[in-house]
């Protein structure tokens, strides 16, 4: 174990050292996060595997109403309240679940609930997320009944079928791009900078589990991210293909599950489309924080994990947000 850490450490410094002098060391990875079930608490991690869809767990499930169309926060906030736990070595880029792995799923009021990781036989058809549908995996009766008595009306919990169906990320952004159950890209990138310029606008600061990324990064100044179209970490190379839409979500406490006005209304006010991109047509969007693919893995790095502490490296990017895929 020590020797395979002292080979990583290894490579990342050879990895900096050649750099060409056109690229820069912007930030470092500061936090890595995994939301198992969409819409659902996030689990915070010291490292992740990758995975094509995003991080290895990162939405694999989604609750569904009786129409099979997919829940989330932006109708059903007290999701928020909802706690994933998944097997301590779960996140290993080798662990494989046996039949006694279990996710365990607990909630205000509620009794825990434990869902299998082995595989599900039941099939749910005509289940749909955004502009996707097709057929996932059902995790049966018992978890129904628990998401049914929390949320107050009839829902089911579905697991993405990766055997059977895929899910094209927007062509119009990433083609050739897969994702699961996340909105529409594998991965979400926040700076520690973009936070700490918002909040200091706000009267109450909110938390970056307000905005629900898979990585932040420290170390850059604010909004850095929305110029970035290329960026090395570790070995792997990630694009910047759109900057994210916000929601409503951004707007609940993810610790009481309940919405209010901000932070959307003031970053109405100096991260719409109308104040980023002028000359644009607007389109009503407020812009915080950017999607990104992950386009493939460099040299003969080991394992493919990006963890905390590693360097974000710019290899390219925009000279100002106007010019920025929104």
């Amino acid at each position: 174990m020590f020797v395979g850490r002292w080979r990583m450490q290894e490579r990342k410094q050879e990895m900096e050292n050649a750099l060409s002098p056109a690229s820069e060391v912007a930030a470092r990875v500061s936090s890595l996060f995994v939301y198992p079930i969409k819409s659902c608490r996030g689990i915070s991690l010291s490292q992740a595997a990758l995975t094509p869809t995003g991080f290895l767990w990162d939405r694999n499930w989604l609750i569904v109403n009786d129409k099979g169309r997919g829940l989330t926060q932006r109708v059903e906030p007290k999701l928020a309240l909802i706690e994933v736990e998944m097997p301590k070595h779960a996140f290993a880029e080798d662990w494989e679940p046996n039949k006694s792995s279990n996710m365990v799923v607990r909630a205000p009021g509620m009794d825990a609930l434990k869902v299998s990781l082995a595989k599900p036989d039941k099939i749910a058809d005509g289940v749909s997320v955004w502009e996707w549908s097709g057929s996932a995996l059902d995790e049966g009766e018992e978890a129904s009944q628990w998401f049914t008595n929390f949320v107050g009306k009839p829902c089911r919990l579905v697991r993405f079928d990766s055997a059977s169906e895929t899910r094209p990320a927007d062509p119009n952004y990433a083609p050739g791009h897969i994702a699961k159950f996340s909105d529409m890209y594998p991965f979400l990138l926040i700076s520690q900078g973009s936070l700490d310029f918002l909040n200091k606008l706000l009267k109450e600061p909110v938390p970056i589990n307000r905005f629900r990324p898979n990585i932040f990064v420290d170390g850059c100044e604010p909004f850095a991210e929305d110029l970035w179209t290329e960026i090395l970490i570790n070995d792997f190379t990630f694009h910047g293909v759109k900057l994210c839409s916000r929601c409503k979500v951004p707007t609940i406490s993810q610790e009481t599950g309940i919405a209010g006005q901000e932070p959307i209304e003031t970053l109405r006010n100096f991260r719409s489309d109308k104040v980023l991109q002028p000359k644009r047509k607007p389109q009503g969007k407020i812009y915080f924080g950017q999607n990104m693919v992950w386009k493939d893995r460099l040299g003969d790095g080991i394992g493919k994990t990006i963890e905390i502490g590693d360097s974000i490296v710019v290899l390219g990017k925009l000279s100002s947000p106007a010019e920025a895929a929104t």
